[in-house]
């Protein structure tokens, strides 16, 4: 039995008490548990600071920027789509009391949930089992805003990086859910179009992985020739849209073909290393995938024997329809866009299909050892990756009790973040010895190195960090005063610039966000020199100085320096004034 065949078996069709089941379904949990969300954004919850945390003030920057009418991609360099910039603005906007991490983290429903319930309407017309199934894990994972992968930093902690990437996997969840699941031409062909259009404008790598996935549906026979011409259509029918109307398209795509230039590296060699990071889910899926190639080895050679006789497309459909086939692709796909990641929800979109070989192994195995091994490999897939969310998420919260709150002037919602009390001593001493040895993390930094390999991963550092922000807002409104000045643009010189937002000011055009010299900072054009001449206040965080710091102050100082008068503004920022403010 092929797995196309699954609406038609008895299994799946829904049995008559499912259909009585009364008033409340999948799709109306689903509206209940988004409904509810704004209940938790109304009031700033205080969250458990944790590594690389800064990371969700990128999200912040960007929605400044656009607020400013600034368009990601055209009037500034981003290192991933502008959907994910945009859904945050819209979510800040109605809930500026909401924690940024959860705003971020929250916003792709606006695209995922509406997606997915029109997944649940077209199954559960069939099995409001299976929808429930569907439904479950998409709840988990869209609403625990953490990763699936390892752990950064041995205290327990929010995960306030990878947010992007955690986004993709949620929404390549819906569309497994739809390539497995739906049988409405339309609504399939409206699915895939639709999601398939969010995957690339909030990551690329996610609409590449998306269209193998696709592929092996057509392939299948499960994508059928129309659908996939529909949702063509619409996908490349809303690229044409924004490209003419905007030029978003082409603008995406040459940051894209940068970030490219910048991190050259072996294909190969990044996809081990996703396989090596997420050994425990592919090498069940492979285990899984070789089990059904044992059990069905006969049917399968009899296949391939029926197309090289008489070819055909259904007859080729049989073969790519093999349960084995469907997990290989899924699997390519999954490495393919964690070859490109640090964090994220790494192949959540596992659930549908294992679900879906789960109800044809039953149909199809009269053998009951058979059917174990399948559902123990099944469960070996997924089952991992649902507890690794709720005890990371467990651990965060509940070792928050013994927390205390960053106490801070000038953060707005970004203040609201804890950590153990030893952490608040320990980011204080340690910020004494940024300033008092300065020189020292200097020639750290000038050879190459943290000062610790975990450094951003530490939370005292991530404290730190915010403190010492809210001292340079301090110092800025000082010096501000005491010269009669007022700074209308300001840049920072670090991984992200919250001051925009903070101070109510706006970051100048061209410059990137999410800086990481490294790997999303091309070199300066004319557009970004001609920007960094024109700010009017560029800061620089000095602890500690930091090699990402160092690297971005080397690119934009010799840009500054003919424009700009460079100022003490606190005991950790230093300040590129433009000279013809001073001269005022």
């Amino acid at each position: 039995m092929a797995l196309h065949d699954i609406a038609r078996h008895p299994r799946f069709q829904g049995r008559k008490e499912s259909r009585k089941a009364g008033f409340f379904s999948p799709l109306l949990l689903l509206v209940l548990a988004i409904a509810a969300l704004p209940l938790l954004l109304l009031h700033t919850i205080t969250l458990p600071i944790g590594a690389m945390f800064f990371d969700t003030y990128v999200y912040i920057d960007a929605a400044n920027r656009i607020s400013d009418g600034q368009i990601p991609s055209l009037d500034f360099f981003a290192p991933v789509g502008a959907l994910g910039y945009y859904l945050f603005r819209i979510v800040l906007s109605a809930f500026p009391n909401g924690h940024p991490l959860l705003i971020a983290s929250w916003s792709v429903l606006l695209v995922s949930a509406p997606l997915m319930g029109l997944v649940l309407f077209d199954v559960q017309k069939r099995s409001r089992s299976v929808a429930w199934a569907l439904l479950v894990p998409f709840l988990l994972f869209s609403l625990l805003p953490f990763n699936t992968g390892g752990d950064f930093f041995p205290y327990p902690g929010s995960d306030g990086f990878g947010i992007y990437n955690r986004q993709i996997c949620q929404l390549m969840y819906v569309l497994a859910a739809a390539l497995c699941f739906m049988r409405g031409p339309r609504r399939l062909a409206a699915a895939v179009g639709l999601t398939m259009l969010a995957l690339l404008f909030v990551k690329v790598t996610g609409a590449v992985a998306g269209t193998v996935m696709c592929l092996a549906a057509f392939l299948a026979g499960r994508l059928p020739l129309r659908a996939a011409l529909i949702a063509g259509l619409l996908f490349f029918g809303v690229i044409a849209a924004l490209e003419l109307s905007l030029g978003l398209v082409s603008a995406y795509a040459a940051d894209i073909l940068s970030l490219v230039e910048i991190n050259e590296g072996g294909l190969i060699q990044r996809l081990l290393q996703a396989a090596s990071l997420n050994f425990g889910a592919v090498f069940s899926a492979i285990v899984l995938a070789l089990a059904l190639l044992a059990f069905t080895g006969r049917a399968f050679l009899g296949a391939i024997g029926a197309v090289v006789r008489r070819p055909s497309l259904e007859a080729l459909a049989r073969i790519f329809d093999h349960p084995a086939i469907w997990l290989g692709a899924f699997t390519l796909a999954g490495l393919i866009f964690e070859s490109q990641n640090t964090g994220s929800q790494a192949f959540i979109f596992f659930f549908p299909l294992v679900l879906m070989i789960l109800i044809e192994s039953r149909a199809m195995f009269g053998n009951t050892a058979r059917f174990a091994v399948v559902a123990l490999a099944g469960l070996a897939i997924c089952l991992p990756l649902a507890v690794r969310v709720v005890e990371r998420s467990a651990r965060a919260y509940l070792g928050a009790f013994q927390n205390e709150r960053l106490e801070a002037t000038h953060l707005k919602t970004m203040a609201a973040v804890s950590a153990r009390p030893f952490f608040f001593l320990r980011a204080e001493r340690m910020n004494a010895a940024y300033v008092a040895h300065r020189d020292t993390f200097q020639d750290i930094s000038e050879n190459g190195e943290l000062s610790s390999f975990l450094m951003f991963s530490d939370f005292d550092y991530q404290i730190t960090w915010l403190q010492n922000v809210d001292r340079a807002i301090s110092g800025v409104e000082a010096f501000e005063a005491q010269h009669g000045i007022r700074f209308k643009t300001i840049m920072n010189i670090d991984f992200t610039n919250p001051f925009p937002y903070l101070m109510d000011r706006s970051a100048p055009h061209a410059i990137a966000i999410g800086a990481d010299p490294f790997r999303a900072v091309p070199p300066p054009n004319d557009r970004v020199k001609a920007a960094v001449a024109d700010v009017d206040l560029a800061l620089y965080p000095t602890c500690p100085v930091g090699i990402t710091r160092l690297a971005l102050f080397k690119l934009y100082q010799p840009l500054l320096d003919a424009t700009h008068e460079r100022v003490q503004i606190t005991p950790c920022f230093e300040g590129f004034v433009r000279k013809a403010l001073m001269a005022r």
